[in-house]
């Protein structure tokens, strides 16, 4: 899936505000205060948990926009509970459970993002037929003004399932 959305945004997304590979966000912005928290945190996490699965559901309308849409719900139990650890700290954007996806096409007119998820369609049922696949890792990022800094990434090597 990984490599299959990577194309796809390579080619769709506009290149001045592609920064990212693609991902799922599962949250929009922690406090700079918490970063040397986060660092020990989402390891600890990730040594306990095994990776979780997703699935590919369909193409999701962004309006302005077009994403791939994901069922995880393994990994949004996972979100639960870092958000449970960091309650009280979440920004408004993030005490809502996200909708999972990879956006591969952004900031476009709608018909722009109207005629790619119509040809994006038939491409998707193939992976929509596909078995699960899985998450390999958690990774932190943080927002410099335009381009995003890596600052750890924590792959998934716990047995216990959600």
């Amino acid at each position: 899936m990984q490599g299959f959305a990577e194309g796809l945004r390579r080619v769709h997304f506009p290149p001045t505000r592609n920064h990212l590979h693609a991902h799922v966000t599962l949250f929009h912005a922690f406090a700079p205060a918490l970063l040397d928290e986060l660092t020990t945190f989402l390891p600890r996490v990730t040594a306990e948990f095994a990776a979780p699965q997703g699935a590919v559901k369909g193409v999701m309308d962004l309006g302005k926009g077009t994403a791939i849409a994901l069922e995880a719900p393994a990994l949004l139990a996972l979100r639960a509970l870092i958000a449970e650890h960091f309650h009280g700290s979440l920004t408004s954007q993030d005490l809502h459970e996200p909708r999972p996806h990879i956006t591969i096409q952004n900031k476009v007119t709608k018909d722009e993002a109207c005629a790619l998820q119509a040809s994006l369609a038939p491409l998707l049922a193939a992976w929509i037929a596909k078995p699960r696949f899985t998450f390999p890792a958690l990774a932190l990022h943080r927002y410099c003004g335009g381009p995003w800094e890596h600052v750890k990434t924590s792959s998934f090597r716990g047995r216990e399932r959600l």
